[in-house]
């Protein structure tokens, strides 16, 4: 059975697409400056799933461009949400699978880098990706604010449904 912290990180993967949806790539690159733009959060969030759960996770790095390009400190760019939504599936799909296997137990284990296990537990970059997803959800949706849409969704989509609680 997929652990709990699992389904709460795809239900919350799932309203962050909602955050994106019928964003045009046009409106996807505007800047409001602090900000990032909405297409770098995907980025910025593909680089956090590769970095946790493909390169820490299982030793693999299948876009390592997006980690130069997107990894926190990194420099602001606008590229394309086509493009971004295209490796952030990419790298979810990829890491579903091993996501799939974790276990309390599992996600009580230190995070293994270069050889050597580091602070972090695979639990807490868990709770990590999971929060920083509903950071930039909110970004985003002040981002279609200020550029005017309309009708955006509310509050948090369908989760007694979708992620009701579940005990371990």
């Amino acid at each position: 059975m997929t652990h709990p912290m699992v389904l709460q990180l795809r239900f919350t993967r799932s309203e962050f697409l909602r955050s994106i949806k019928n964003v045009s790539d046009e409106d996807a690159s505007r800047r409001f400056l602090p900000m990032n733009c909405l297409s770098w959060n995907v980025g910025h969030l593909a680089w956090q799933e590769q970095q946790y759960f493909l390169h820490y996770g299982q030793g693999l790095l299948p876009l390592p461009e997006i980690g130069q390009a997107f990894a926190y400190g990194a420099q602001a760019s606008t590229p394309s949400l086509k493009e971004m939504v295209a490796a952030w599936k990419l790298i979810t799909e990829t890491a579903d699978p091993w996501l799939d296997t974790l276990t309390t137990a599992s996600l009580q284990e230190n995070v293994i880098s270069r050889g050597k296990p580091i602070a972090y537990k695979y639990g807490n970059l868990l709770q990590r990706v999971i929060y920083h997803y509903w950071y930039h959800l909110g970004e985003n949706m002040a981002i279609r604010q200020l550029i005017g849409h309309e009708r955006l969704p509310s509050f948090v989509g369908s989760i007694d449904k979708k992620a009701p609680y579940h005990p371990e």
